[in-house]
């Protein structure tokens, strides 16, 4: 890395999902709880499904005040790593312990880690990780990562500061340090300042800059599903699917997918930097204070209002394998269309559907491809699709689950200048002909520069008619187009676009 910054993780991030208004959700205090995400502790991990196979995990077990197990994980200690970054890469205040009061065992089945305040103001706080770091993806399987947790339970100014996350890091930087980010992490859960978000972010290559736009990383984020990430337990998954081509990362809240990244938007040498060594070991720590929750906030975090005593509870962490040399069973596959859960990359989230090569709408294709969007020639096509590409899933059967719609589809305008890419996603619920769901989405402005840009359900709705209900034998229809502009554009199909539809 040479004179460029040590900061070795999450430094300096300003998240692009923030908006106007943040102080106003900071201190807002007002929740809703539904039937998704539980209060409680499961214990035992739960059993593998789908070709999965265990190949780690801890269900954090043993009496109330016990450390975690010595088998499993190491605590770091104090500020930084001997002769690495001060505070952690990262700014964050707090002092890492060992002590029960801040790390150990519930006795109920979670693991506790609590964020103190001495008399002198001091922080303290824990931070662990596994012995083990070799944590892969078998060459042509899958590797799932998954931890079940409840957020540090307090929000508003008396949540600024708190920053739980749960991550991996690449196995070269045990003894190293400092050679941040090309090694690789892995965020699979961040939140800050009490937020109901779940951040889940890709760093890589070099800093600043890069290929995953260092200091800020390849992110997206969401809600938690139902209850807020503070109320209750929510599942964080990440997977490295190694089964498709390109190679995919994927981040997961409950089965629901809100992030990928694949091997197609990196040069060789930067996916081989994070993808050829050893493996990755696992994190779990609850910082205060530090570049992240500092930019959420606007200002230095914590404050004086901030409380101590809150825990971050983690119920269990497991890793899985699937398919390739690492066994774990067949990948199973999928209809188009279908929904079903052996869908691959998708263990118990049938919801996922792809963009198909001949305007099928179902599982990923190997291999990516795209199809054309013919000029809006100069017209304005705001709201009604012109000569779209549509691509449609036929004999769906899934129970309607609550939430919305959501997609990502990879855009290109190539050089062209003021193109702006649009979808409509349409629901017959019942396969009679009638689409008693339509919604159309703020059209995407593309940039004049060569290669795929990411357009998402954040970009809003513009419209809707209709409500959600159960598919039975339904259709779901995805339609897109070229709103405005001079010129054609591209959409990724193949292993590449998806809309996640809110059945299961």
């Amino acid at each position: 890395m040479g004179t460029q910054s040590p900061a070795r993780s999450r430094r300096r991030r300003r998240p692009k999902a923030l908006i106007a208004g943040v102080g106003a959700l900071l201190l807002a205090a007002g929740t809703v709880t539904t039937a998704l995400g539980s209060t409680g502790a499961q214990a035992a991990i739960p059993p593998a499904q789908d070709g999965w196979e265990l190949v780690w995990g801890d269900d954090f077990e043993g009496p109330a005040g016990a450390p975690p197990s010595a088998e499993n994980w190491q605590i770091d200690i104090g500020h930084s790593y001997p002769g690495g970054p001060d505070n952690w890469g990262t700014g964050e205040i707090q002092y890492y312990t060992d002590s029960p009061d801040n790390i150990a065992l519930d006795g109920n089945g979670n693991l506790r880690i609590t964020a103190l305040r001495e008399g002198s103001g001091r922080w303290t706080s824990a931070r662990i990780e596994t012995h083990r770091a070799d944590f892969k993806a078998p060459e042509g399987g899958t590797l799932r990562i998954e931890g079940r947790m409840r957020l540090p339970n307090v929000t508003g100014e008396a949540a600024l500061g708190y920053w739980p996350a749960f991550w991996a890091l690449g196995s070269p930087y045990r003894g190293n340090y400092w050679n941040w980010p090309g090694i690789g992490e892995f965020d699979i859960m961040e939140n800050v300042n009490g937020l109901n978000t779940v951040w889940g972010v890709l760093h890589c290559g070099t800093a600043p800059g890069g290929p995953c736009d260092e200091f800020n990383g390849l992110g997206n984020s969401r809600p938690c599903p139902g209850a807020t990430c503070q109320e209750a337990f929510h599942t964080y998954g990440f997977e490295w699917d190694r089964s498709v081509t390109p190679n995919e990362f994927r981040w997961y809240v409950d089965g629901e997918r809100y992030h990928r990244v694949h091997q197609g938007m990196f040069d060789a040498t930067t996916w081989a930097n994070m993808t050829e060594h050893a493996g990755y070991f696992l994190l779990l720590n609850l910082a205060m204070g530090g570049a992240f929750p500092d930019g959420v906030a606007g200002f230095p975090t914590p404050v004086p209002a901030t409380q101590p005593g809150h825990s971050l509870l983690v119920d269990h962490v497991a890793v899985w394998t699937r398919g390739g040399n690492g066994s774990g069973g067949d990948d199973g596959g999928t209809s188009q269309g279908s929904g079903d859960p052996g869908e691959p990359g998708q263990p118990g989230n049938p919801s996922v559907l792809h963009l198909r090569g001949g305007g099928g709408l179902g599982a990923a294709q190997s291999g990516a491809s795209s199809a054309t969007l013919p000029s809006a020639d100069g017209a304005n096509h705001d709201g009604s699709p012109h000569r779209p590409q549509t691509f449609l899933a036929e004999g769906v059967n899934a129970r309607y689950t609550g939430g919305d719609t959501r997609f990502e589809l990879f855009v290109d305008a190539g050089t062209t200048v003021a193109n702006g890419q649009q979808v409509r996603i349409s629901y017959d619920h019942t396969g009679n002909g009638t689409w008693d769901r339509t919604e159309t989405y703020r059209y995407f402005a593309t940039d004049p520069e060569p290669g795929w840009e990411r357009y998402t359900e954040s970009r809003g709705l513009a419209s809707s008619a209709g409500s959600h209900s159960d598919l039975v034998n339904g259709r779901v229809r995805v339609e897109i187009w070229n709103a405005i502009g001079n010129g054609p554009s591209t959409v990724g199909i193949g292993n590449l676009s998806t809309v996640t539809i809110p059945h299961g």
